[in-house]
């Protein structure tokens, strides 16, 4: 039996009670806790927030979704290709390590533009570069250069990485 990280969608404000129910329920879970100083007329305080509003995640087997499910305040998994999506464990380290070393971490989602160059990173295509020349909600249209030929391929949203003008790849987390 195989336990993956997956990510469930919370009611609104629900994180960190979901997260304690799954606790009673020895689930293995993350909710991850930003600490962001806040300042009231009379003092500073820094208060834990969810980092990801409306997700926790949870480590769990296949048999275990129907469990999770029935957890109140959890809406459902979010899904990646008809499934549940799978977090590699790799992301979840990152989040808490990152979380352990700073304060006031701000989420910024990733942005593509059209001219955009990106780089594949799964599929036949993978490691391939191309410019963005279409956008849509789950997937862009990248132009291919190759063999002084221009082809255009539709690629879903998450198998793209964003490069700089530099050429240098920006790392980034996806849920």
């Amino acid at each position: 039996m195989e336990y993956q990280w997956h990510a469930v969608y919370t009611k609104s404000r629900w994180e960190k009670k979901v997260a304690d129910q799954l606790n009673k329920l020895n689930i293995e879970n993350y909710c991850p806790l930003n600490k962001v100083v806040r300042q009231w007329s009379d003092r500073k305080k820094t208060v834990e927030e969810p980092l990801f509003t409306s997700y926790v995640f949870v480590r769990i087997s296949t048999r275990e979704i129907s469990k999770i499910r029935q957890v109140f305040g959890v809406v459902n998994f979010v899904y990646w290709l008809g499934r549940p999506a799978i977090i590699p464990a790799n992301e979840i380290a990152t989040i808490k390590e990152f979380l352990n070393n700073y304060l006031n971490v701000k989420l910024e989602p990733l942005v593509l533009n059209l001219k955009d160059t990106v780089r594949i990173v799964n599929g036949p295509f993978a490691d391939i570069e191309g410019d963005v020349v279409s956008i849509s909600r789950k997937s862009v249209r990248v132009l291919l250069p190759s063999l002084r030929f221009f082809m255009t391929t539709e690629v879903e949203i998450g198998n793209v990485k964003k490069i700089s003008k530099q050429r240098k790849v920006i790392e980034c987390i996806a849920i």
